[in-house]
């Protein structure tokens, strides 16, 4: 067996998706012209890869359930679709809850803006209705792709990376690889990893600079889309 090297998985696909675990790698598909739809997990924090294999292989059942979603600390920007909302007043930012599926341990972190005297579970009806489309929209396009690339920043595993190759082969016909971005602390800038196994490149990125457009640059160079789900 050989992993794939980043000159390797270079060319066109049909559709590169985010797996998380943060919103980066989304907003540098669209900075690079590569990102045509809104997935389940583009605007989410999924800090560990066993807990999205769990979500992918139990084919995204119960997740984001009002009954096991929570409020935590935190406060990120309100946005739709990675762009900032303003408050009404002004051009203030408006900010977000963060809201935890405690199945799934995955974070709402953009969805539920924060109003006064107003719960964030009101907005949850429109909420789920347009997680519940990116969740159709993902099923239905790995089904009906030839070629696909999965992107995942985030600490990563053998066993994790074996996993997941495992899960999304069972979920789409064509072509399947994956870019692991795992970031490291304290090195210059991205080194690749060789892990020996088909489909799979793994790349250590600087933790320290996670929006450092160079570094995206050089890991997106090269990639490009098909016309097959042009609109």
């Amino acid at each position: 067996m050989a992993d794939l090297k980043l000159q390797d998985i270079k060319g066109k696909y049909d559709v590169i998706i985010s797996l998380g675990s943060w919103c980066g790698p989304s907003l540098n598909l669209r900075r690079h012209n590569l990102r045509r739809f809104s997935f389940p997990l583009d605007w989410v924090v999924s800090n560990s890869l066993s807990d999205v294999n769990k979500l992918l292989k139990n084919g995204f059942d119960g997740f984001m359930d009002i009954k096991q979603m929570q409020r935590i600390d935190g406060v990120a920007a309100y946005l739709d679709d990675g762009d900032a909302v303003f408050a009404d007043e002004g051009r203030k930012k408006q900010n977000a809850h963060f809201i935890q599926d405690s199945t799934y341990n995955i974070i709402s972190v953009h969805d539920f803006p924060i109003i006064e005297e107003q719960d964030w579970r009101q907005l949850y009806p429109a909420y789920k209705e347009k997680l519940n489309d990116r969740i159709r929209k993902f099923i239905e396009i790995l089904a009906n792709s030839q070629s696909v690339l999965f992107i995942r920043w985030g600490a990563v595993s053998i066993p994790e990376a074996l996993e997941l190759r495992s899960i999304l082969a069972g979920m789409t016909p064509g072509k399947c690889n994956i870019l692991f971005l795992d970031p490291i602390a304290d090195i210059p800038s991205v080194k690749e990893i060789d892990w020996g196994i088909d489909g799979i490149c793994t790349t250590q990125v600087p933790s320290q600079s996670p929006n450092d457009d160079s570094m995206w640059d050089h890991v997106y160079d090269g990639l490009a889309i098909t016309d097959y789900w042009k609109n």
